[in-house]
């Protein structure tokens, strides 16, 4: 799993030679923020996942300051928010609006988000009034969606790295006895 994975990630020697990175040297290339284990794989899903809803394009800023906090991987928490994209978002608001209101309790209801018809820069200010607009039960129903797929994210992590891990060690098994029998 490991190997699969670092296929995707950037090498840090990229990031320490790359001179626009000089001034944050001394955070981007902490040895914890590049390296892969269970520990840090889980932690940099939940953290992508949790900063993927934040609205706007801040997602990956979200995702690359927890992940200097944490001191998880962070290219993979950045890759991790890439699940909001301009497709997906009005489905996931829609949900998180529905959770938002089933907790807050209230009435509103969910108004159709802004048409784009191709004008890309008087849509965002349509976009965010939109979003502005749907207030309480978004906000609240954002923040629990995030810590719900956050959750997720790391369980899910955490058991799939397990349960390679035992894969992989009872392979190594069954070919240490073929070759200790003669096989």
């Amino acid at each position: 799993m490991r190997r699969s994975l670092k296929r995707f990630l950037p090498n840090p020697d990229v990031i320490r030679n790359n001179r626009w990175f000089t001034p944050f040297a001394n955070t981007l290339l902490h040895p914890r923020l590049w390296h892969l284990n269970r520990r840090s794989a889980a932690g940099a899903v939940a953290a992508g996942l949790f900063c993927g809803l934040i609205p706007g394009p801040l997602q990956m800023l979200g995702a690359a300051i927890c992940a200097v906090i944490f001191r998880v991987n962070l290219p993979l928490a950045l890759l991790c928010t890439l699940y909001t994209n301009p497709f997906t978002i009005v489905p996931i608001y829609m949900v998180a609006f529905e959770i938002g209101r089933a907790v807050l309790g209230g009435s509103a209801n969910f108004a159709a988000p802004p048409a784009m018809n191709g004008d890309l820069l008087g849509w965002i200010p349509a976009l965010t009034h939109w979003v502005i607009g749907l207030g309480k039960p978004l906000a609240l129903g954002l923040v629990l969606l995030a810590s719900l797929l956050a959750a997720l994210g790391y369980l899910v992590m955490r058991l799939g790295w397990r349960y390679w891990l035992v894969r992989a060690i009872k392979r190594r098994a069954i070919v240490r006895r073929k070759t200790a029998s003669g096989m």
